[in-house]
């Protein structure tokens, strides 16, 4: 079978014209009558993508009965987290019931976190740096426990959130913070982390490497800490010695 894809540029100031819609329906080889419904269908679809702050509107089918009648037959809506203030009627509607209790938890606190099975349990910054921290993790041998990214405006309250997360995780044998400092303040994870060890009288080995703002003050504060706590200034040689701790 032949698939044919069919797209229409849409300006966001004007929205998807009469015209627009019109042509994309007859793209969509809809005849007759059923070439108005279509298009109707089409600027409402566009209309509610913009309305409910979607990421996206996937609409599989969107047919003509046998009554001639043009319908979305099923659809799969993704909404914007960050429009979670506007879109509050929307977000209580969410099933958390098959959710992992810790990704729950974690959101709670501005914290993005997800589950996986390994036992090197990663604190990072950015989801970019989430994966390349996985990735050589994986390469030295090791497997990650979790994606834990405390964001760009991470405070140290979330730092002992995160460790308390991380800690919960009974898989996990040695913890990796790997924390570059560009928006992100490194004193300020120097001392959550400190906090966070104090209060839960953290055991499992510990491997941190922080890069950028503030990073030899907060090297200042781990190392006078008085925590076992293993500073390493490069990411592969880090990654490597938190490996190791798990062999």
């Amino acid at each position: 079978a032949v698939v044919s894809t069919q797209s229409t540029g849409v300006d966001i100031f004007e929205g998807i014209s009469d015209d627009a819609a019109v042509d994309l329906a007859q793209k969509l080889e809809f005849e007759g009558d059923a070439i108005g419904q279509a298009a109707t269908e089409i600027k409402k679809l566009y209309e509610l993508f913009i309305g409910v702050d979607a990421t996206q509107v996937e609409v599989n089918p969107f047919g003509l009965t046998d009554q001639n009648e043009v319908v979305c037959f099923d659809a799969k809506i993704n909404f914007d987290d960050n429009a979670q203030f506007r879109q509050k009627e929307i977000f209580a509607m969410e099933d958390t019931s098959e959710s992992d209790p810790r990704e729950l938890e974690a959101a709670e606190h501005d914290l993005n976190y997800i589950a996986m099975e390994g036992n090197i349990a990663c604190l990072v910054n950015g989801a970019g740096l989430a994966m390349a921290t996985m990735d050589i993790i994986q390469l030295h041998g090791g497997s990650p426990a979790n994606f834990l990214d405390v964001g760009g405006k991470v405070q140290e309250s979330q730092v002992e959130k995160a460790f308390n997360l991380l800690t919960k995780d009974p898989a996990v044998k040695a913890i990796f913070v790997n924390i570059f400092g560009g928006i992100v303040d490194c004193k300020i994870i120097a001392t959550g982390i400190i906090n966070a060890c104090n209060k839960t009288g953290l055991e499992l080995p510990l491997v941190v490497r922080l890069k950028g703002a503030n990073m030899e003050a907060a090297r200042e504060l781990l190392a006078n800490s008085g925590l076992d706590i293993a500073a390493y200034d490069e990411l592969d040689e880090a990654a490597g010695a938190v490996v190791e701790f798990v062999k």
